[in-house]
């Protein structure tokens, strides 16, 4: 995996053989985040990572010049793996990773977010539960973006909010904008 743009562009890790996660292609990554580009300013947005994974999100955010993200990571190996990476990436004061249910930790957070991505395993129970959850609560800011990351097989176009949806092969994103 590569850090595709930004100050850390083509910077690469390697999650160790065996890892569980499947992190974003490259190729809808740059897509996405450059759609983003388009009505983000990086600089000035809190950014919640659920379902980190490879933490590979968080690291595209941080060298866009994003400085206010949080990873949340449930899986101990991926949160290790994600700490590794930020002291070799020197991030410690742009990302702080969190190991825990992404779910409770929408419940139970009194933080409020810009950008909210979720990118959990295509076949996990309640993936689909995600957009009404999270645009229902009040963890994400008025005018604020989550792009749900899901497969090919789920369509949430039909759902309330939704500002756009990109299809780069079998990766969907359906980004929602909270109205204000």
């Amino acid at each position: 995996m590569r850090i595709v743009s930004g100050e850390l562009k083509g910077r690469r890790f390697s999650p160790p053989s065996g890892f569980k996660a499947r992190p974003t292609t490259d190729f809808a990554k740059e897509n996405i985040f450059n759609v983003l580009n388009n009505f983000l300013d990086f600089s000035s947005v809190k950014v919640l990572d659920l379902f980190a994974g490879t933490g590979s999100i968080s690291f595209e955010f941080a060298s866009r010049g994003c400085d206010d993200i949080t990873a949340v990571e449930k899986d101990f190996r991926h949160y290790k793996f994600i700490r590794k990476v930020i002291e070799e990436l020197d991030l410690n004061d742009k990302i702080n990773v969190i190991k825990g249910c992404a779910f409770r930790f929408i419940e139970r957070t009194s933080a409020k977010f810009d950008v909210i991505f979720a990118d959990p395993p295509y076949d996990m129970k309640d993936a689909e539960k995600l957009p009404e959850m999270i645009m229902n609560s009040d963890i994400l800011n008025e005018k604020g973006i989550f792009i749900f990351e899901h497969s090919d097989k789920a369509d949430y176009s039909e759902l309330p909010y939704v500002r756009e949806v990109r299809k780069y092969g079998k990766v969907n994103f359906t980004v929602f904008e909270k109205p204000d």
